[in-house]
């Protein structure tokens, strides 16, 4: 991809106003706001908990996932985050570290204990997931300081629904947005998980109050209709548009992905993968549309990229162990291109 600084998808990727650029490690590319845990996927595919024997431990949670991701593509990703003062915890910050993704942003709770996430693996369409967060998760007690120097110097800052759930992550998240300007790239991910809500209207409320101080939309069919109340890509790109975005990106599954700016909609086919598991693969879409953008690669190719990092990731049984390289990523693009 080439390193121009202006993206033909009508969104910029620009050095920070403040001068940082790539020689200034505080300088990131992209900062991922919000979810982390430790996952452990069944080794057992088609069964019940109940009935698994064993599990694969690997690292979680969306946004942290994304920054694995944009680092597997050679950018320089951090994570504002907080974990629990426990094993996992440490797990979790060394597992960054393997990963290239840097840990200055991320925090040690003294009482809460860092998440953990069961999944049954159904393939190719049915994941369910167990999260174990309570009372609260540590990641849930971000507050605007913890995110000041990396809304400042961030090229691409990254923030999803689950932050906007609770306090007082909900008040930092939509303090920082409201800080955040409005020539610099900001990503809304919508990753829904109902769980985490009491309701469906509490969560849509709460994604269209900050959609008004983002730059780019990110969801799937499922969370975009909860927010605006349309289940046709189309126009639900086109609501998400009048609620302030630039661009609007619906990921449609088998059905490919359609993204909207004002200057008009663009759709890429789906690539055929077996899938193992699902899940991860919407964190590998999200960190190379990151890297796409980064790039000022044009929309059509942007969206193909991100669409093939979230194939390979589908068709793997992890989530951060998963994310692809580049040159999987070519491979895989040149494979579905050669039919």
């Amino acid at each position: 991809m080439s390193a121009r600084a202006r993206s033909d998808c009508g969104v910029t990727a620009r050095p920070a106003a403040d001068g940082h650029d790539g020689g200034d490690r505080a300088a990131f590319e992209v900062v991922t706001v919000g979810r982390v845990g430790v996952d452990l996927y069944p080794e057992d595919i088609g069964v019940p908990l109940a009935q698994v024997r064993s599990f694969a431990k690997s690292l979680g949670g969306s946004p942290t996932n994304v920054a694995v991701a944009a680092a597997r593509l050679g950018r320089r990703a951090a994570v504002v985050t907080k974990v629990g003062d426990d094993g996992f915890g440490s797990y979790v910050l060394s597992a960054l570290a393997d990963f290239g993704v840097d840990t200055r942003y991320v925090g040690t709770h003294p009482d809460l204990r860092t998440p953990i996430t069961f999944c049954e693996i159904y393939p190719p369409d049915y994941f369910p997931l167990l999260f174990y967060r309570e009372p609260t998760a540590p990641d849930m007690t971000i507050e605007l300081a913890d995110l000041e120097e990396p809304l400042a110097t961030a090229q691409i800052f990254w923030t999803t629904c689950t932050g906007l759930s609770a306090e007082p992550s909900r008040s930092a998240t939509l303090a920082a947005l409201a800080r955040r300007e409005r020539q610099r790239t900001t990503i809304l991910d919508l990753d829904y998980r109902p769980v985490f809500w009491a309701s469906p209207a509490e969560a849509g409320r709460l994604a269209r109050e900050a959609l008004a101080l983002v730059t780019v939309v990110v969801g799937n069919i499922e969370e975009v209709a909860v927010v605006v109340g349309d289940r046709r890509p189309a126009d639900a790109a086109a609501a998400l548009l009048d609620l302030g975005a630039e661009l609007a990106v619906i990921k449609m599954g088998h059905r490919g992905v359609l993204a909207r700016t004002a200057g008009g909609i663009v759709e890429v086919p789906p690539v055929k993968v077996n899938v193992l598991n699902g899940i991860g693969a919407g964190d590998a879409f999200g960190g190379a549309l990151c890297h796409a953008l980064l790039a000022g690669t044009d929309l059509p190719s942007s969206l193909a990229y991100a669409n093939a990092a979230g194939a390979i990731v589908a068709s793997r049984l992890a989530c951060a162990d998963a994310m692809p390289t580049a040159d999987e990523i070519d491979h895989l693009l040149r494979r579905a291109t050669d039919g």
